[in-house]
């Protein structure tokens, strides 16, 4: 038993998975040190551009792998530096108010935000792990998939755009958003958070086989994350509670897809 625990931690996911954790726990130990969550979701940025880097064992790489971590680069970059951004801003994260002053309770955020980015990070992690040439070539299933990472890659940045823009503008104090993105989705950065990773299974599962098909877990686990725990149902109550009672925010209720855009929309009373 003790051979084959030995093993597993010694091997490419046993070691990637060391990384991510350890990765974890000393930014908890900092973060605990200083009373401080500002940097918590950009060491998980950065945790996948790490993971993702250190994947590549091989020195030859297919053009599905070298997209497909380029893909995961660029959006742990681009929202690493957005969340980092606007926490300097804002000054705290309220999801730590309670948690960062409670060095267990806060650790298990810390160890939770790995386990997240491991799972989320399988398909790149399998395809990575598959000798580069042993892919197959580049087709349809590759293109689809690279073109939904596309539409949701869009959708992220832009509704990230233009709420940022709308929250710095003075006139809209205490206002909720319904132009742009937000008027045809009430969370269209999350539709696009889902949308991408979805895109990269796609390309990705393209070269897999038996357990491999397993890294679905990734998109279905986004998916979950964001509908059932803690991104929109967390924010809907937020929102109910600031503007449920205007009229104005009722109607927009009433009248727009909760995530997906088009889709569930209501008639106006």
């Amino acid at each position: 038993m003790w051979s084959t625990l030995t093993s597993l931690a010694t091997s490419y996911y046993g070691k990637l998975f060391a990384i991510d954790m350890g990765i974890q726990w000393v930014g908890w130990l900092f973060a605990v040190t200083f009373k401080t969550e500002k940097f918590y979701d950009l060491t998980g940025s950065m945790t996948f551009i790490v993971l993702t880097y250190m994947s590549f064992e091989s020195s030859t790489k297919s053009l599905r792998q070298i997209v497909q971590s380029d893909m995961v680069i660029a959006w742990a970059f681009r929202l690493g530096l957005f969340l980092f951004t606007r926490i300097l801003k804002d000054g705290k994260d309220k999801r730590f108010d309670k948690a960062k002053n409670s060095p267990m309770t806060f650790m298990v955020f810390w160890t939770l935000q790995g386990l997240w980015i491991y799972v989320t990070l399988l398909p790149t992690l399998m395809l990575n792990d598959i000798p580069a040439g042993s892919t197959r070539p580049i087709g349809t299933q590759d293109y689809i998939g690279w073109g939904i990472w596309v539409l949701g890659m869009v959708f992220e940045v832009v509704a990230d755009f233009q709420k940022s823009s709308f929250k710095a503008n003075p006139d809209n104090k205490d206002k909720f958003i319904k132009s742009g993105l937000w008027s045809i989705s009430r969370h269209p950065n999350y539709f696009g958070e889902i949308m991408l990773w979805f895109g990269l299974y796609i390309s990705a599962s393209s070269s897999f086989k038996g357990l491999q098909y397993l890294a679905v877990m990734s998109p279905v686990a986004v998916y979950l994350l964001i509908t059932k725990v803690s991104g929109i149902p967390l924010l809907e109550k937020s929102s109910l509670k600031k503007w449920g009672e205007l009229a104005e925010y009722q109607q927009y209720l009433k009248t727009t897809p909760i995530l997906i855009p088009f889709v569930g929309k209501q008639k106006a009373d």
